[in-house]
C-alpha cells in the first residue's frame, strides 16, 4: 500500500499534532477497529438513520486506518507487530462491513439471500488481506502488494461502500461485492502463487 494517497494527505496535519502527544499508533488502530465494527453494526440494523450514521463511522474508521501508519512514521514507532495488527484490523473491519450490510438487507428484495452474499463478500475481503500479508512475509515490504494510481490504492475502492449506501444502491453494492471480491481473491491468490514460483 502506498503511504501518499489522498487520504494519507488529508490526515497528515492531524498526525503531526498527535506526534507531540501520548497517543500511540496502536491506539489509533484500535480506535479504527472499534469505529469500523460500529459501522458494520449500524449497517446490520438495516434502518435509514443507522445506514446514514454507519457511513460516517466507516469514513472515520478509514481515516484512522491511514492515520495510524502516518503517526508511526512521524514518530519513528513503526514495528512489524503494529503493521500486522493494522492489516488484521483491516480484514476484520472490511469483512464485518459486508457481513453487516448483508444482515441489514435481510428484509430487502434480496431476502435472506443477502446474508450469505454478505458472508461471501466479507470472507473474500479477509482472504485478500491474508494474501497481502503472505506476500509481504515472502517478499518483504519493499513495495506494495498491489500498485495504486492517481493518489488512490486498490483498497481505497472501499470508499464506494458508504457512498453507495447513502445513495440507496445497497442491493446492487452487495451483489457486485459478492461477485467482485471472490474474483479479486482468486486473482490475488494466482498472483501470490506466481510470485512464489518466480522468487
Amino acid at each position: 500500500m502506498s503511504h501518499n494517497t489522498w487520504i494519507h494527505r488529508l490526515v497528515r496535519p492531524l498526525t503531526r499534532v498527535l506526534a507531540h502527544t501520548a497517543v500511540t499508533p496502536n491506539q489509533l488502530t484500535t480506535l479504527r477497529l472499534l469505529t469500523g465494527l460500529g459501522a458494520a453494526a449500524a449497517y446490520a440494523i438495516g434502518e435509514s438513520l443507522w445506514t446514514f450514521l454507519g457511513g460516517f463511522l466507516f469514513l472515520l474508521s478509514m481515516a484512522l486506518d491511514r492515520a495510524d501508519g502516518e503517526l508511526a512514521r512521524a514518530t519513528g514507532a513503526t514495528t512489524e507487530w503494529g503493521h500486522r495488527f493494522d492489516l488484521i484490523c483491516d480484514a476484520i473491519v472490511n469483512a464485518g462491513l459486508f457481513i453487516g450490510i448483508g444482515i441489514g438487507l435481510r428484509a430487502s428484495t434480496l431476502g435472506l439471500w443477502s446474508i450469505p452474499l454478505g458472508l461471501l463478500a466479507g470472507l473474500s475481503v479477509a482472504v485478500i488481506l491474508w494474501l497481502v500479508i503472505q506476500m509481504e512475509i515472502r517478499k518483504g515490504k519493499s513495495g506494495p502488494a498491489f500498485e495504486g494510481a492517481a493518489g488512490f490504492d486498490p483498497d481505497d475502492t472501499i470508499l464506494a461502500v458508504p457512498i453507495a449506501m447513502w445513495l440507496g444502491w445497497e442491493e446492487f453494492l452487495l451483489v457486485a461485492a459478492a461477485i467482485g471480491t471472490p474474483g479479486f481473491a482468486v486473482f490475488a491468490y494466482l498472483r501470490f502463487r506466481w510470485r512464489g514460483m518466480h522468487n
